[in-house]
């Protein structure tokens, strides 16, 4: 199984069907937190949902198509973060993550973030790689700034979160420019 070392304290780790309850845990004690920007969460009622969630990575990460970890930090889950899919023709992803409230101001997101990006350029050797945030969101946007995405652009009603469309900014980072930045 995937995993990866973000720091002393701190791992990524392919969701297992072992996970299902500590991932069920974390969701339902930040159903309100996370509500605001994750349009899963009410369909997120009981442990089965989760395990039906984790089972469908596993399929995504078994065929190749991108993955899902959690983030473990000192023996707790604190979030996920993975690729939404992988285009191998195109050499190119989409990075998702999101945080229990507990976990937040800690460096924990950044790190996992610069951790998959790693891994995205340097083992599965693809090209380039998105972000896309809601445009309230200001804590997912200050990911990809501090990482060295360029803002690309704005996608108008881009997401429908429970009674309304948001639009989303589009960051992007090309391997050269993350290679640069590491050099």
């Amino acid at each position: 199984m995937f995993t990866y070392q973000v720091d002393e304290s701190t791992y990524l780790k392919l969701l297992e069907i072992r996970d299902t309850q500590p991932m069920f845990n974390i969701v339902n004690q930040n159903r309100s937190h996370l509500r605001q920007w994750m349009p899963w969460i009410d369909s997120t009622k009981k442990v089965q949902d989760t395990e039906a969630f984790i089972k469908s990575t596993l399929d995504k990460f078994s065929n190749s198509n991108g993955f899902d970890a959690a983030i473990w930090h000192k023996g707790e889950v604190a979030g996920v973060v993975g690729l939404h899919y992988i285009n191998q023709t195109h050499g190119l992803t989409s990075i998702g993550y999101w945080l229990g409230k507990d976990f937040e101001g800690k460096g924990l997101m950044t790190k996992s973030v610069s951790s998959v990006i790693d891994y995205a350029f340097h083992t599965l050797k693809l090209n380039r790689i998105e972000i896309r945030c809601a445009t309230e969101n200001k804590r997912s946007q200050a990911i990809p700034e501090r990482l060295g995405f360029s803002k690309e652009g704005v996608i108008r009603d881009a997401e429908y979160l429970y009674d309304h469309y948001v639009d989303h900014i589009v960051y992007g980072l090309l391997r050269r420019e993350w290679e640069e930045m590491k050099a």
